[in-house]
């Protein structure tokens, strides 16, 4: 790309432990393409989402030998971004980004809807994210939205993704080891990993800090791992996440009024990589209780991918252009040292 040629397209997907960043040509053809192990997560009171933006961004044009500070940068942009949760978050992000100039037009969406744009060319269907935390958003065929607040307990979120599938792990742990509650596994699987151990050793560490908290986060591959060896403990808060999966995926459901559809559901994050059937059997049957004709998806493709064809969509070509990106646009290529063209 050369510096009197701007992109059509700035395509980034944040989320709480990385952000992914890519710059599409009118063809939708990639132009550079980078992932930067840091948070994206936009949230209110978290300044560091749009310099990890503007790092990935400078990093991609010196590959591809275009000058970052030479704005627009794109014509279109869309920042799919953990914490773009309420309008205000929306406005708030906005302005942020417009004074950056790093795009002709910028869109700002929660992380779920580039998860189901990747998943779906529809145009309409539920998406859930379920990584470090858990939100879902839906789109209805006459393009009514609902979105969740995803604030915490606060707004109702119960057993809200892969921290506090770990959060539950350590609490556990610790109380199989003191008597509150039934032996299990973690007692020995959590500690080890932080490579200490007891239970009481590792809360002793994440509150002198020696441990950082949200470290809790790596904790659910155990916990799957412990389930699926039969520990009732680890089974209880898989089905404890399932369950809120479900309870998020049939209120869009209801609301949207496609209980009588063939909605398609996609599932997106980390804790649905997961080869644990009974986890995955619980949440397809839960959907099914509500809408029986739905279609689940797992999501195969990066989310940035959704956030690419949002902004091709605005071009009016996405529709064509729509299966080659998603083959082309892997986490492989999302994660090469020279990923320019």
């Amino acid at each position: 790309m050369s510096e009197t040629v701007r992109a059509a397209v700035l395509a980034v997907d944040g989320g709480d432990s990385k952000t992914d960043v890519v710059l599409l040509d009118r063809r939708g053809g990639i132009l550079g393409a980078r992932r930067l192990k840091s948070s994206g997560h936009a949230g209110l009171g978290r300044l560091e989402a749009l310099e990890t933006i503007d790092g990935a961004i400078r990093s991609i044009c010196k590959v591809i030998g275009a000058d970052p500070d030479r704005r627009p940068i794109a014509d279109v942009g869309v920042y799919c971004l953990a914490g773009a949760d309420l309008p205000l978050d929306d406005r708030r992000i906005t302005r942020d980004i417009s004074r950056r100039r790093w795009t002709a037009r910028s869109l700002v969406r929660n992380d779920t809807f580039a998860v189901l744009r990747a998943g779906t060319d529809r145009g309409w269907g539920v998406a859930i994210v379920c990584g470090a935390g858990m939100n879902c958003a839906g789109i209805g065929p006459d393009g009514r939205v609902v979105r969740f607040p995803a604030l915490g307990e606060i707004s109702g979120d119960l057993a809200a993704g892969g921290g506090w599938i770990g959060t539950r792990a350590v609490a556990n742990a610790m109380r199989g080891q003191d008597g509150r509650g039934p032996r299990t596994v973690l007692e020995d699987l959590v500690p080890a990993h932080f490579k200490l151990s007891r239970p009481s050793a590792v809360v002793e560490a994440f509150y002198v800090g020696r441990l950082d908290q949200r470290r809790v986060a790596e904790l659910p591959p155990l916990v799957f791992a412990a389930a699926q060896k039969g520990d009732a403990v680890a089974r209880q808060i898989i089905d404890a996440v399932a369950d809120e999966i479900v309870a998020f995926a049939v209120s869009s459901i209801r609301r949207l009024r496609l209980t009588a559809r063939d909605v398609e559901v996609i599932l997106g994050g980390g804790i649905f990589r997961t080869h644990d059937a009974g986890f995955l059997k619980r949440i397809e049957q839960g959907i099914r209780e509500a809408a029986a004709h739905a279609v689940l998806r797992r999501l195969e493709s990066p989310p940035v991918v959704g956030a690419g064809l949002i902004g091709l969509d605005e071009l009016g070509i996405a529709r064509v252009q729509a299966a080659t990106l998603r083959s082309v646009l892997t986490d492989a290529r999302l994660t090469s040292p020279n990923s320019g063209r």
